[in-house]
């Protein structure tokens, strides 16, 4: 089910992000851009802004354009072009086809990890569907670590529970250079006599008796009675905690099935 609801979520953000217009685009160092102004086809140009913030513009040379929007930048070329008395009325459109200055990596278990071009406002949600989608492999929740005023910080943001709850308070706005890092699924261990011993996922509110079905049930031999939990606590100590079929099961716990003497 849960595979599901991150597929749907996927499909929908990935149709629905084609609606933020590109003129939202802040403009930075490294982004190459294509120039041109209706009706005058000399002064088409492609020029990359510089570690300035400025690019090349035809009959205006150096033109500072670092921290504008695309929409900002086009206005301010059309009133240089005019008010220098190049041009009586200016339509300047600009095209980014180069993204390098304003982009969010998307690491861990994602379905295309890789880093992302903001092109307008971008949520968690948004960098997840350009990024396939959380892979079978990941877990619930993803780390959203964010730069700000020279302080890194880390938010913990549960996915699938805001999506389940509708809670979308929670899928925050990214900014260019944070880092999103999608976990990958806890797991726990159960073996001894059970038909299928080895690792398994573990389940949101899992308990003993879901572990042991996981493990496709007890072995002829296996009994649930007597059944141990081995866990570590919070300093790396082994405790062994006698189970019950109701026991919650935490991350990374080892069920072990004894076997029946009778």
């Amino acid at each position: 089910m849960k595979r599901y609801v991150m597929w749907v979520l996927a499909t929908l953000l990935a149709w629905s992000m084609g609606t933020a217009g590109a003129a939202e685009l802040v403009l930075g160092s490294g982004d190459v851009v294509k120039g041109s102004v209706y009706g005058n086809p000399d002064l088409q140009v492609e020029t990359r802004v510089s570690e300035a913030g400025t690019i090349t513009f035809p009959l205006l040379g150096q033109v500072e354009v670092g921290g504008l929007t695309v929409a900002a930048a086009e206005k301010k070329i059309s009133g240089l072009l005019e008010s220098g008395g190049f041009l009586k009325k200016a339509q300047v459109n600009l095209i980014v086809t180069s993204i390098l200055s304003q982009q969010v990596s998307v690491l861990g278990q994602v379905n295309r990890p890789g880093r992302y071009p903001l092109e307008g406002r971008r949520s968690v949600l948004d960098l997840l569907a350009m990024a396939g989608g959380i892979a079978v492999d990941g877990g619930d929740t993803i780390n959203l670590i964010q730069r700000r005023n020279g302080q890194t910080s880390k938010t913990v943001v549960d996915v699938i529970d805001m999506v389940r709850s509708g809670k979308l308070d929670a899928d925050l706005e990214v900014a260019a250079g944070d880092v999103i890092y999608a976990e990958r699924a806890p797991h726990f261990y159960i073996y001894g006599e059970v038909q299928r011993p080895g690792m398994f996922r573990l389940e949101r509110g899992m308990t003993v008796v879901q572990a042991l079905s996981s493990g496709g049930g007890l072995s002829q031999r296996g009994t649930e009675r007597g059944m141990v939990i081995k866990r570590r606590d919070a300093s790396g100590a082994l405790q062994i905690l006698n189970a019950k079929q109701d026991d919650l099961l935490l991350p990374e716990d080892v069920v072990y099935v004894k076997e029946s003497w009778f």
